[in-house]
């Protein structure tokens, strides 16, 4: 009997990296370790880099068959992108529009977890041209305070604040990247982090810890400066505490409506209370990034963890094409 030597077609996977974003030059190396991660057995893969100015190439569109936007923070990561894949109708990896802009915007995303019950930290908001009054400011967060763009990630824009000085001064930095700013109370304790990955039944890593060894875990620590914080893989944790961790990360996927993959952040009290920081849609994909080096680290090399993201994201766009709309 012959063998069946047929090749099975391979998979064109579009990655779109770069855009307008603050965040990229992290784009373009979380683009660079996928690209270089692929199978090329299963996949074709063409780079489309996305300017500073916006500025892409729309010859993909035709020759796709699943887009992967690598793109962090706003025009990528807030369901700008997200919308305008789905208009083209195109499958892609991640969350879709309403998972992404919830996912991107702090306070939006903090109130919506907050209305379900689960537990973040508290926090002020303020708008561009809104008087600030740093005293009542101080009396609902106390210092130090964390003072942030609402919709931005990779820490751009942070600053820890300890006087009224340094709070005149963060509130100007973090205007440079967004109209909204959202300030929390320091949250005193440990750093915890878990990906997710799935659709309609997500799964939870093991949990990884960020040992910042700066004063807080800043962008120049997470790309920059080797010595500024360390990770812990897997975490120091007793086998309660850790499912609880998973278990509220899967919790946090699921409420704000997310899809294919994101990174959760925690804050564990030394109390053993555990605070939601902040969910990330798209997580870095750097070589020394925490969503990949996670799975990894518990068996799930990046080729492979590649495959369920192109997988999950084309089965995710059937199931939505599959749907009747009356007319």
């Amino acid at each position: 009997m012959k063998k069946n030597t047929k090749k099975i077609p391979k998979i064109t996977v579009a990655v779109l990296y770069g855009g307008r974003s603050a965040e990229h030059e992290v784009s373009l190396n979380s683009a660079k370790n996928i690209i270089g991660s692929f199978d090329k057995e299963k996949y074709n893969v063409l780079p489309v880099k996305i300017s500073k100015k916006g500025e892409f190439s729309l010859d993909f569109v035709s020759k796709a068959d699943v887009v992967f936007p690598v793109l962090h923070g706003p025009y990528g990561e807030d369901g700008s992108m997200q919308g305008f894949l789905k208009i083209l109708g195109l499958p892609f990896v991640g969350a879709s529009v309403l998972g992404s802009a919830l996912g991107m915007d702090k306070e939006i995303a903090k109130r919506v977890l907050r209305d379900k019950g689960l537990p973040v930290g508290k926090f002020e908001i303020i708008k561009k041209g809104q008087d600030v009054n740093f005293k009542e400011i101080k009396k609902s967060l106390g210092l130090p305070m964390f003072v942030k763009p609402a919709n931005m990630g990779s820490s751009v824009g942070i600053s820890k604040v300890k006087n009224e000085k340094e709070f005149i001064s963060a509130i100007k930095e973090s205007f440079l990247y967004d109209k909204k700013i959202i300030i929390e109370e320091e949250t005193k304790g440990r750093e915890i982090e878990c990906a997710v990955l799935g659709n309609e039944n997500p799964t939870a890593s093991i949990l990884g810890e960020i040992i910042p060894l700066k004063d807080f875990y800043s962008y120049e620590a997470k790309y920059t400066d080797q010595n500024g914080a360390r990770l812990e893989i897997p975490a120091k944790l007793s086998e309660s505490k850790a499912k609880e961790i998973q278990d509220l990360a899967i919790k946090v996927f699921e409420t704000l409506d997310c899809s294919g993959l994101a990174r959760v952040d925690f804050f564990l009290q030394k109390n053993g209370k555990v605070l939601v920081n902040e969910i990330n849609t798209l997580p870095g994909f750097t070589d020394i990034s925490m969503y990949p080096k996670l799975w990894e680290y518990g068996g799930l090399p990046i080729a492979e963890l590649l495959d369920i993201l192109i997988t999950l994201a084309i089965d995710n766009f059937n199931k939505i094409n599959d749907l009747k709309v009356s007319v």
